[in-house]
């Protein structure tokens, strides 16, 4: 599933050759605009003032040609800081064409990444594409991973429900555990109605029958004293919302349901590429929520993993029926920290809107470090809280808790809260609810199947690993 990055070409060996022509990308913000003109040749700066050029984010000029016979795109940045401006080039440039960075670009890595996602298009099913211009291939082995790790993740999102169900989407799991020599194994049948009984509850609807995938790996690096991190993906394949069944019109995205699954086994790819010196074991539920004589019921009473037994108020809240399960597997191996994602509540995304993710955690260090990757990254989360004051919403007459509230606010929260019941306060934890989609193209976002959080959690987990060394554990 890692494909190669073909937005990119290794430099020629002559770039003069008339066979290979490389062109130049110069990179400008609003403020330098007029410094740039004057360097230029009189007929471009004249073409510039004519067209209106402002160097605002992610607009592109190619200038009329030099004496010198050179090509140069100019890129506007705008006030933006990071690669996303650069996201709008591989489209707004020929086909197939040839560029390299101008010399003093200023995060020549942050730019190649931008690059890449905006060159990403998920075109598997289409007979004819058009082709993104092509960029020099920096020396960005950290952005090349990532960029990697997300066209992944893209490509997950994107395929359709009836090309990728829950066995589809676990022999990934697989398939991602052999690219870098983890161990994987994959729970079916009666072993995951046993082990996984909400799981099982969440997927009987459907004639595409639930699995749990596991991938265990260790860094090269680590020893017995390295952190463990437990990963806990929500990976509903499609999501019908059951009894509580969806309008149509929130249905048609709901391929997308995986998302969650889709961002770790990314934050997986990145940190095997890395190397790093922990132990990581992830894990993804795979399931889709159908209608039929067996799907659950809503006020059918489930016992979980845990033993816990839950009412279902709701049958469309069932990426926590999910989730409870991995997460008390998770914590039974007594890991370092468990983090776990999920396109879990519309609520999430009204009040934060479709590019910020929802962050919950018990532990103040695993916020620190997640909310300042997110800055430093540019990958957004913001924080919200596990308001106690809530928790009685979650009572049931009949069970030991209830999958929803009576209650139509506070829904992320709520839902953040649930899964809190599944974790013990003495293991970090932390929750991220996504959206995984673009409503529409834009620079380095183009519309359909996104990764939110990938480079933000990869980083904080990079971090952590950091501390434990540099601490001597």
């Amino acid at each position: 599933m890692l494909r190669p990055l073909d937005c990119l070409f290794d430099p020629p060996v002559d770039s003069d050759s008339e066979n290979a022509p490389v062109h130049l990308i110069r990179a400008l913000r609003p403020d330098e605009l007029a410094a740039a003109l004057d360097c230029l040749a009189p007929a471009q700066s004249a073409f510039l003032k004519l067209t209106g050029f402002a160097a605002k984010s992610g607009t592109v000029q190619i200038l009329p040609l030099a004496a010198d016979g050179r090509v140069t795109a100019l890129l506007g940045l705008g006030e933006t800081v990071g690669g996303a401006p650069f996201g709008a080039l591989p489209y707004a440039l020929p086909a197939l064409s040839r560029w390299r960075l101008a010399e003093g670009t200023a995060d020549p890595s942050a730019a190649a990444l931008g690059y890449c996602l905006g060159a990403y298009r998920y075109n598997d099913l289409k007979s004819e594409v058009k082709r993104p211009a092509l960029l020099e291939h920096p020396m960005m082995s950290s952005a090349g991973t990532q960029a990697r790790a997300i066209w992944m993740a893209r490509d997950l999102v994107n395929m359709p429900a009836n090309l990728l169900g829950p066995e589809e989407l676990s022999e990934v799991v697989v398939t991602l555990a052999q690219g870098f020599g983890a161990k994987a194994n994959i729970v079916a049948g009666e072993e995951l109605s046993e082990s996984y009984p909400a799981i099982a509850a969440v997927g009987r609807g459907s004639d595409r029958k639930p699995r749990v995938a596991i991938l265990r790996w260790r860094g090269s690096r680590a020893d017995e004293h390295s952190p463990k991190i437990a990963l806990c993906g929500k990976g509903v394949c499609f999501d019908s919302g059951g009894y509580d069944l969806k309008p149509s019109s929130s249905m048609l995205r709901m391929k997308k349901d995986m998302g969650g699954a889709a961002v770790l086994m990314a934050v997986a790819a990145v940190i095997m590429a890395e190397d790093l010196p922990i132990e990581m074991t992830l894990r993804i539920g795979c399931v889709e929520n159908s209608v039929s004589g067996s799907a659950m019921r809503p006020l059918d009473v489930l016992r979980t993993r845990s033993g816990k037994t839950v009412e279902v108020g709701n049958t469309d809240a069932e990426g926590r029926l999910v989730l409870c399960d991995l997460l008390t597997d998770a914590v039974a191996e007594g890991p370092d920290f468990i983090l776990d994602a999920a396109t879990l509540t519309g609520a999430a995304r009204a009040a934060l809107g479709p590019d910020i993710p929802a962050l919950f955690s018990s532990d103040e260090k695993w916020s620190h470090r997640l909310v300042h990757s997110a800055s430093s990254e540019d990958d957004p989360l913001w924080q919200l809280p596990l308001w106690p004051g809530y928790e009685g919403w979650l009572d049931s007459a009949v069970a030991d808790l209830n999958n929803v509230s009576a209650s139509p606010l506070a829904g992320a929260i709520v839902g953040a809260l649930f899964l809190q019941r599944f974790v013990p306060q003495r293991i970090p934890w932390a929750h991220i609810d996504l959206y995984a989609w673009n409503d529409t193209t834009r620079p380095a976002r183009p519309e359909g199947g996104e990764a939110p959080g990938v480079r933000s959690i990869a980083a904080a987990i990079r971090q952590f690993a950091e501390e434990r060394c540099s601490a001597g554990h």
